[in-house]
This record gives structure tokens, C-alpha cells and sequence, in this order.
């Protein structure tokens, strides 16, 4: 299939990154958490998303943005329980959108059944797409990445955080296995990462916060030497990864996740007087590997972050947007603006589609214009300078609906051919542009004050002795040849591998600390916690010279029945660093 031109050679570049993840929900509750997670994200991001990619293809626009699709994601996406459920979930929309129509016709409301009428046409197309992609939506994005229109990264396997992790081994396997996931859905090694949370540990001499909850001898749990996340990604033929403003710019300290937990009036700048790099370069990780390890990292810029990530200074916020949180049930479907973020729900005034289309033309220029003033002023070296904007790619849809019109729009602004700044992937910049200066990275992450404290805290350090204890028994156990002796102890081992990746998980620290869905988190949490305690018992029954009991060899029927991802996964990425 033809491939997009290369980007133009430009005064400047922005390179956007979309990081589209959900955890683990298939066969762990429905609504109001779990699999309608997942369909909501489909019907609302992206398959609008697809849309999108295809309009700008037409156009001959390019959005060559990187978009990672983290690797627990893509087995969703491709498991035949959401295959067979969106379709239904969609079938839903449209039916309450039709009784909408006819409730808001009775009552005079013509305006709001036109809306009504909208919410149909939109759901409707959303099911016709899918059927035309064979009900792949990977499919549709791997189009688009052939074509070089966007490039498609990967992360690890179950958004693992990194810094806190108990083993190199821990996190070796997250890469590993995310890489191979990787290469399965999309037939190729990934160039970049998206390293999860932003979560970045440099090497050198590390300590547990707290000790697991088994009787370990002491020595177990001292201090010891860890390797840099570079290095991991290095091993796994990962050129690029991304890092908060704070780990380039220490004195920056803006982090997406503070207007998430309420954190809006943070200062954006703070200026130390002290020297910086700039953050409009990719650099080379200096590490203990120097030389050896070629990975370069993108820091995000704050500035143009603000402006999409804020739902009170920035675009989402504008009055002209439809709500998010006020909605007509049953059904769910919304039919206000914003209106005034402070104001009761029932002045929210009625939702114009048009209008609000309209809008997001002027605030993609309002960003062009931000890019542009922020590269006319960061220092050249040689190569044009590049400003990283990376967002959760649910954003755009699903909490901003209008959000996949305005990166349409963006598209569009920045190629036109009197524009200074292009877009850009990060694969096709340092394909272009080999970065020229290296960097010692600090710990940190793109959550609450840059640090690791929206994953541990108060709230959250319970968590974490049962994964270090379950590291460890893995560990443990693909170091010894048995797991691999039978079929029976093959299967039982990749289970006990699966429910560490998805205890692993850092989202269940991040809905607990945000309370956004803190009880179906702690539950999910516990629910595979039990899951691997049966199973590593029954690990450890065989490692005594014990045959799997009828009674196991159930447990763990069930227990694969519900959590069947990863079904290539190689307990021997425990066993190496």
C-alpha cells in the first residue's frame, strides 16, 4: 500500500503522542466499572479516532502521530468476548437514542431531539465501521501505521510501574512480554515506548519502601544495585521512550495527573535561574551503560499540555463542549454543554453538535500558535527543535468528545504549506536528527508532583508487599526447569505468570489514590492476589514431587477462563534481566 511523503523539512517540529490503555476488564464486571470501560473507549475514541486518520488520509494531512496501544489493550481488542459485545453495547446506544428522540418530540423539544437524532447517526456509524473492519479496530490503526501516517509504539505488557517494582526480573518481563505482544497483534518490533506513568528509575543502589508480608530472611530485602529503565529498554531494541517536564527542567513541576486530583492552581513555571537543558530535544539516557545503550527520551512540553489536558484552563472547558458529566438515563447519552464548569447541573444549557464542531477550529490554531511561539524561542543546535505533546489518548472522544475533531483540525493547521512548524513522529526525527546530548535522569513520573506518590501512599502501600512477595515466588519459580516438565505444569505456570502482570498493574494504585473507582480497584487487586496465591500453592505442591490435584487442575480451568491473555507468555523472561 503507498505510503504517506516524508515530513516536510520545517523551521520546527511537534510530534504528538496518544497513549490509548485500559486494564484488564474482560470477565471482571461489567457496569458501572469494568467491560463498559473498554466499550465506551471503543465507540467514543477509537473508532472516531479511525474516522479521523482516514479523513486526514484523504486530505493527504497526516496527523504521524505516535500512538501507543498498550499490550493488555491490544488482547482486548482482540478478544472475542468485546468482539461479540460491542456490537451489542452499540445496538443499546442507537435504541436509546431513538427513545430519546421520541420522549424529547413528545415534549416539544425539537432541538434536543435533533440531538437525539445525532447520538443515533453517530453510534450507528460507529457499528457500521466496525463491521467493515472485520470487528478488528487494530486492524483499521495498523493501516495507518503501514502507511507511515502515524507510528504505532508499544508500553509494558500490564502498565507496570516501574519505579517501584521489587525485581529487575519484574521488569524485564513487563518489556519482554509487552515487546512480544507487540510484534503478535502488529508483526513487528516496536521503535518507541511509552514507559507506563511517565515512571522513569535510573540506576544505582535501590530499597523496598516497606517489606512484604512473608517471612523472608532479612538479607532478602536490603538494599541492592537495579538497573536503569534505559537499560531494559535497550536489551528490547526500544530506541525512544518519553519523560516528564520536571526530569529535564527540575524546576517545572506542572504534572498532567494534578488537575486530575484537584491540583489546577500548581504554578506551570518556576524559574531556578539555574541552568537547564532544553526541553525541545530528544537526549541520549546517560547511565551506567554509556555508549552501549542507545535510547533516547522526549521531554513533554508544559505549556501546549495545559491547554488540552485542563478541563478548567484549557479547551475541554470551553462552554460550547458537551458535559461529560451530566446525562439523561437510561441510555446515557448527554445533551448539554459545559455551559460554566462551576455552575448546578440543571443550568447546564442544550448541546449544540454544530457549534461546538466550530470550535474546535479556532482552538487548534490557538495551539499552532502556543507551538510556534515556544520554537521560535528554544535554542538550535543544529536541527530543528521538536515539542512532545503526549496525552492519554481516551481523552480525545471520551472525556472531550469534540477532542478527535480538534487533533483533525490541528492535522490540518500544520500542513499548510506556509506553516514553519510540521508534524512529525519521533521515529522519523531521529531518523533525521541523531540527538547530540546526553542526560542524567532523576526518579520521577508524570503523576502528582512528580513523584511516585499517586501509586504509593497511605492508601496504596498495602498493595505492594504482596506484589514484592509475588515477584519474588515467580522469580522463584522460573528458575527452576520442572514448570516446564508437563503440559499440566506449563499452563499452570503462565497462569501464575498472567496474575502477577495484571496484580502488576499500576492502575489499581491510581483508582484507589484518585477514588474514581477505589472499590472495584481494591477488588481487583484482591481477586487476582487470591488468584495467584492458588495457584502458586499448587505450584509449589508439584514442586514437592506432589501431581496436580483434580481440584487444582479446576482452579486453574477457572481461573484461565476468566484472565486468558499473553497466551505465548514465556516464564523464562523471569529468569533474565
Amino acid at each position: 500500500m503507498p505510503k504517506v511523503q516524508n515530513a516536510p523539512d520545517a523551521q520546527a517540529y511537534v510530534t504528538l503522542t496518544l497513549h490509548a490503555h485500559l486494564p484488564y476488564v474482560i470477565n471482571h464486571g461489567t457496569w458501572p466499572h469494568g467491560l463498559e470501560w473498554l466499550l465506551e473507549a471503543a465507540a467514543e475514541t477509537y473508532l472516531p479516532l479511525l474516522r479521523v486518520l482516514e479523513e486526514l488520509e484523504t486530505a493527504n494531512k497526516p496527523l504521524r502521530a505516535n500512538i501507543n496501544f498498550s499490550p493488555i489493550l491490544c488482547e482486548q481488542l482482540r478478544h472475542p468476548v468485546f468482539q461479540k459485545e460491542l456490537p451489542r453495547y452499540l445496538e443499546r446506544k442507537i435504541e436509546s437514542a431513538q427513545l430519546d428522540k421520541s420522549y424529547f418530540a413528545k415534549m416539544g423539544e425539537q432541538h434536543l431531539a435533533t440531538v437525539a437524532d445525532y447520538w443515533e447517526r453517530f453510534f450507528r456509524r460507529d457499528l457500521e465501521d466496525f463491521e467493515k473492519l472485520g470487528s478488528d479496530i487494530l486492524r483499521g490503526f495498523q493501516h495507518f501505521h503501514e502507511t507511515e501516517q502515524i507510528e504505532i509504539i508499544t508500553c509494558a505488557a500490564t502498565h507496570g510501574y516501574f519505579p517501584l517494582m521489587g525485581f529487575d526480573q519484574a521488569i524485564s518481563a513487563q518489556v519482554k512480554t509487552g515487546v512480544a505482544t507487540h510484534q503478535k497483534h502488529f508483526g513487528e518490533q516496536p521503535r518507541g515506548i511509552w514507559v507506563p506513568e511517565c515512571g522513569y528509575r535510573p540506576a544505582g543502589m535501590w530499597a523496598y519502601p516497606m517489606k512484604p508480608q512473608v517471612n523472608s530472611p532479612e538479607e532478602s530485602w536490603r538494599p541492592f544495585e537495579r538497573k536503569g529503565v534505559e537499560q531494559f529498554l535497550g536489551e528490547n531494541g526500544i530506541e525512544f521512550f518519553f519523560v516528564d517536564t520536571h526530569l529535564i527542567e527540575t524546576s517545572a513541576r506542572f504534572t498532567p495527573y494534578d488537575y486530575l486530583i484537584g491540583g489546577a492552581q500548581i504554578a506551570l513555571e518556576e524559574d531556578s535561574g539555574e541552568p537547564h537543558p532544553s526541553l525541545y530535544w530528544p537526549y541520549l539516557v546517560d547511565g551506567p551503560a554509556k555508549g552501549k545503550i542507545n535510547v533516547s527520551c522526549f521531554p513533554r512540553d508544559p505549556k501546549t499540555g495545559t491547554q488540552v489536558w485542563s478541563g478548567d484552563i484549557g479547551y475541554p472547558g470551553d462552554p460550547v463542549y458537551l458535559d461529560f458529566h451530566k446525562k439523561r438515563w437510561p441510555g446515557g447519552h448527554r445533551y448539554w454543554q459545559v455551559t460554566n464548569s462551576k455552575i448546578d447541573m440543571a443550568l447546564k444549557s442544550a448541546y449544540y453538535p454544530q457549534e461546538a464542531t466550530d470550535r474546535t477550529r479556532a482552538h487548534a490554531e490557538h495551539f499552532a500558535s502556543i507551538a510556534r511561539d515556544v520554537l521560535q524561542n528554544a535554542p538550535r543546535n543544529g536541527a530543528p527543535p521538536i515539542l512532545t505533546s503526549p496525552f492519554d489518548a481516551e481523552l480525545f472522544g471520551h472525556w472531550w468528545y469534540e477532542g478527535t475533531e480538534w487533533l483533525k483540525n490541528l492535522a490540518l493547521v500544520f500542513g499548510r504549506e506556509d506553516s514553519p512548524v510540521k508534524l512529525i513522529s519521533c521515529a522519523e526525527y531521529l531518523d533525521r536528527y541523531k540527538p547530540t546530548g546526553a542526560v542524567s535522569l532523576p526518579e520521577g513520573s508524570w503523576g502528582k508532583n512528580g513523584t511516585n506518590e499517586v501509586w504509593l501512599n497511605p492508601d496504596t502501600a498495602w498493595t505492594w508487599p504482596h506484589i514484592y512477595a509475588a515477584e519474588d515466588a515467580v522469580r522463584a519459580m522460573a528458575a527452576n526447569p520442572k514448570w516446564d516438565s508437563t503440559h499440566d505444569s506449563l499452563r499452570l505456570a503462565k497462569q501464575i505468570c498472567r496474575e502477577l502482570l495484571l496484580l502488576e498493574s499500576s492502575d489499581w494504585q491510581f483508582l484507589i489514590t484518585t477514588g474514581a473507582a477505589r472499590d472495584y480497584a481494591e477488588k481487583r487487586f484482591n481477586t487476582h492476589l487470591d488468584q495467584f496465591r492458588v495457584l502458586i500453592d499448587a505450584w509449589r505442591r508439584f514442586e514437592a514431587g506432589q501431581p496436580l490435584s483434580n481440584e487444582s487442575l479446576h482452579s486453574l480451568a477457572e481461573i484461565e477462563r476468566r484472565d486468558s491473555v499473553f497466551a505465548d507468555l514465556d516464564p523464562r523472561c523471569w529468569t533474565t534481566t
